[in-house]
This record gives structure tokens, C-alpha cells and sequence, in this order.
């Protein structure tokens, strides 16, 4: 994971009656490196450091695999300096990528069938292959984590208890790998289910404390499912390193207007369930299994299909329950200042559908995915 420059939950005080704080987000993306001529990814994480302006190595940084790389924005009170910071930061990683002789890609996983790159040269990762040996996923498995700040992790796990009914909308909006080893999977987000090949990934239990929460990191840690504390691979989960609660269900997004959207429907959930909190209203104990099956209907329909309404266990429209995640954070969106852009931005992602959406109308006219992957190249330079 990235380390994020500067305070990641440096809370700023609002001028709104009753001196409510407002809440910093900062985001990480991964990406895929690919071959500019065929689509494969190629291991060249290497090359394209080398080629990194030297003012922002601190925000560029390799992942899992030799075909992946990872940026980290600042944390900011502003959803406009968090789109400036992930607009210069995929910018600058574009140019780089292509003197390095490949395309930078914002893609949950990668199209093209190919050989699976190797995993990157650390001992952790070392450890990783030598416990886990076959689960490693694909040519390179990229989503998004968003960090908000909270005061403190007992009001963290709460946060995490109040979110997690809410988290399967938020992965529908996120979906951005409909094709794997050269067709389309059937699902809008194959790196979802891929992911879930490894044991430490789920749906963030519900939590009875913070002393419940570091008791069960140390016993999946005894269970041998987990090397350490930066496996816990749950889709929602307190930071290990900042005060921050990190939310990372979704595929990377295709577009910087996708991720600050992202960003500010995470801020303003995190927002609202601070306010729930103080005002005494218990979060809802969602039943896990079903909550399971509402992550796997978001992965499988996206943003244009059906998903699991938590409240009764029926299907209905995902953008019915995305309008709906809207209305209920309403409140905090506009309190931040979001209200108008998330609006204008999810009036884009009606018109233009979700990033798997994108990909399969690219390859319904033309029938070729490389010219999948030249749009999403397209996309994650802005």
C-alpha cells in the first residue's frame, strides 16, 4: 500500500453550528501495465519507476505484482484538490509508462490472455507466495482504497459497523473488469470474485469493539489465513498505519471523475455514520450471508443490473439503491460541499454507464480488445 504524504485524517473545524468537524479523504489507486500492441500485461513496474519524475516517487510505489503500480493522493478537505492531485498523478504515471513502452491502465484486471506476471521481489511477498502458492490472481488484481479520518478506532469500528450494510452499492458503482483471459466473464467485476480466492478477504464482520476487532486480527493471524495485519483484507477495515477507516471494495475506477466520486459517496457515508453514532442511533446488524450475496450480485449485475436491497432481502434496480445511498448521505454531502458535484458527476455515470459498461460497448462495435484496452488507456489519462 502506498504511504500517503501528509496528515490522512487531519480534521479541520467547520464553521456550521455546533463546530461539527469536517473529514479529510485521500484515495490509492492501482494500475495495470500493459503491452501498447497486444493488451497483455507485462512486468515492466521496473521500467516505469525508472521513468517517475523524482518530486513524486513519495506518491508512486509498486504493488503485488511486477505488472501492477500504485499512486496515493494527499489526503484533502477538497473533493477539487483531490481530483487535481489523482489528475496530475495519473498524468504524470501515463507519460512515464510510455517512455517505459507500455500503457498505463486503470482496470480492475487484465483483458488480454497472457502469462501472469511474477510477483515483486520483497521478502513479505516472498512469504505470501510461499504460505498461499497458487492464489495469486491474474495478471494483476488493481482496486481502490479511500481512507476518512475518524477520531479515534473505538469510533472507528463503530463507523465500520454502521458502513457495512452499504458497501455492496458502493462496489456496484465501482465495476471495471467485465473480460479475463480474452472473453467476457459474465460478471461487470471478475477481479471481485478473483479477489476472493484469498481467505482474509470479506465483508467486514460486525464488531462488538476495538478490543473484538484486535482479537481477531491476532487469531486469523494464529490461523495461519493471514501473515499479518496488512492482510486483513476485510472490505472495510480500521488503518493500520493512520486514524483513519479505509474502504476497499471497489475495482480501480476507469476515470478520475469516477474515483472523486467514489471519494466523496465514502466520505459522506463515513460522515453520516459519525452522526449516527453521536446521536445514539445503533447501526443495523446486517445477516453475513446475506451480505455475501449482496457483494456477489454487485459484482456480477455493476451498476446495470440488480442488487440486493439489505433492508428486506429483495432484488431491486441497483440505481434505485444508489439513489438511495445518495438520499440518505444527502445531509453530509452538502455539509462538505459535495452536493453539486456528486449530482453533476452522477449525472455523468448515468449517461456514460460504469467502467465495465464502457468496456463491453467498445467491444460490442468493434470486437477486439485492444481496442478495449486503448480506451481505458484513454480514460486513465483524462
Amino acid at each position: 500500500m502506498v504511504t500517503m504524504s501528509g496528515p490522512v485524517a487531519e480534521r479541520e473545524r467547520d464553521a456550521a453550528p455546533g463546530g461539527t468537524d469536517l473529514l479529510t479523504v485521500g484515495v490509492e489507486e492501482e494500475f495495470l501495465l500493459a503491452d501498447p500492441h497486444t493488451g497483455t500485461a507485462v512486468p515492466a513496474v521496473e521500467l516505469v519507476m525508472d521513468q517517475v519524475p523524482a518530486e513524486l516517487r513519495g506518491q508512486v510505489e509498486r504493488e503485488f505484482q511486477t505488472s501492477q503500480i500504485e499512486i496515493g493522493s494527499p489526503p484533502g478537505l477538497d473533493l477539487s484538490s483531490i481530483r487535481h492531485s489523482l489528475g496530475m498523478l495519473r498524468a504524470e504515471l501515463s507519460d512515464a509508462a510510455e517512455r517505459a513502452g507500455v500503457r498505463l491502465l486503470a482496470i480492475g484486471t487484465g483483458p488480454v490472455d497472457g502469462p501472469v506476471p511474477p510477483v515483486v521481489d520483497k521478502p513479505r511477498f516472498d512469504r505470501m507466495i510461499e504460505r498461499f502458492r497458487l492464489l495469486v490472481p491474474g495478471p494483476g488484481n488493481n482496486g481502490m482504497h479511500v481512507h476518512v479520518g475518524v477520531p479515534d478506532p473505538d469510533t472507528g469500528v463503530q463507523v465500520l459497523n454502521h458502513v457495512r450494510p452499504w458497501l455492496p452499492i458502493l462496489q456496484a458503482v465501482t465495476v471495471n473488469s467485465p473480460f479475463a483471459r480474452g472473453e467476457d466473464t459474465g460478471y461487470a467485476s471478475w477481479r471481485s470474485i478473483e479477489w476472493e480466492r484469498w481467505p482474509s478477504v470479506a465483508p467486514t464482520p460486525f464488531l462488538a469493539s476495538h478490543e473484538h476487532y484486535q482479537r481477531l486480527i491476532r487469531q486469523l493471524i494464529a490461523s495461519g489465513v493471514m501473515l499479518d495485519e496488512g492482510m486483513l483484507y476485510w472490505y472495510a477495515r480500521l488503518s493500520a498505519k493512520y486514524p483513519t477507516v479505509e474502504l476497499r471494495i471497489g475495482d480501480v475506477c476507469p476515470s478520475v471523475d469516477d474515483a472523486v466520486l467514489v471519494a466523496a459517496l465514502v466520505r459522506g457515508l463515513v460522515a453520516t455514520a459519525l452522526t449516527d453514532i453521536e446521536a445514539g442511533r445503533p447501526a443495523v446488524n446486517t445477516d453475513h450471508h446475506l451480505l455475501v450475496a449482496a457483494h456477489w450480485r454487485a459484482a456480477h449485475d455493476g451498476l446495470e443490473g440488480q442488487g440486493v436491497d439489505l433492508t428486506d432481502g429483495e432484488l431491486r434496480p441497483a440505481w434505485e439503491l444508489l439513489d438511495g445511498l445518495v438520499d440518505r448521505i444527502r445531509p453530509e454531502l452538502d455539509r462538505h460541499g459535495d452536493l453539486d458535484r456528486v449530482t453533476e458527476l452522477l449525472g455523468g455515470l448515468r449517461r456514460h454507464g460504469s467502467g465495465a459498461a464502457r468496456q463491453r460497448e467498445v467491444f460490442a462495435r468493434t470486437g477486439k480488445l485492444v481496442d478495449v484496452v486503448a480506451d481505458v488507456a484513454r480514460q486513465t489519462r483524462g
